[in-house]
């Protein structure tokens, strides 16, 4: 699995800028292109919940890629449309499951940084 993780984290490369850009700009469109194609990565990681233990999955999907890397760029996208959608994505590949033995009002110590971002 260490293994796996290295290919993914070394296939996975964000920009990563703080800095909102012109949206038609080079940068800008490879940035979203990387972006979209980590969500996907994402949502694929996840997919292994029930195979693979599920600290494994838990740390490469939210600790390696959603905190390393999907939310610098959600951070760094203005508030709107585009964020919402961005955040409405994330949250769409975690599992259910991850969630039903929490107490209201609190969350995975990985996703504290992400809520944080949601209740904003």
């Amino acid at each position: 699995i260490k293994q796996k993780i290295i290919l993914i984290l070394t296939f996975l490369f964000l920009p990563m800028t703080s800095t909102v850009e012109d949206k038609s700009s080079l940068r800008s469109k490879f940035q979203e292109r990387r972006f979209w194609s980590a969500v996907k990565l994402l949502s694929n990681v996840v997919l292994w919940d029930g195979i693979v233990q599920e600290d494994k999955v838990r740390d490469l999907g939210l600790s390696k890629l959603l905190n390393r890397y999907l939310l610098l760029n959600i951070l760094n996208t203005p508030l709107g449309p585009d964020n919402t959608e961005k955040c409405n994505k994330v949250v769409a590949c975690l599992p259910e499951r991850w969630f039903q033995d929490l107490k209201g009002g609190s969350t995975l110590p990985e996703l504290l940084n992400f809520s944080q971002h949601l209740l904003q």
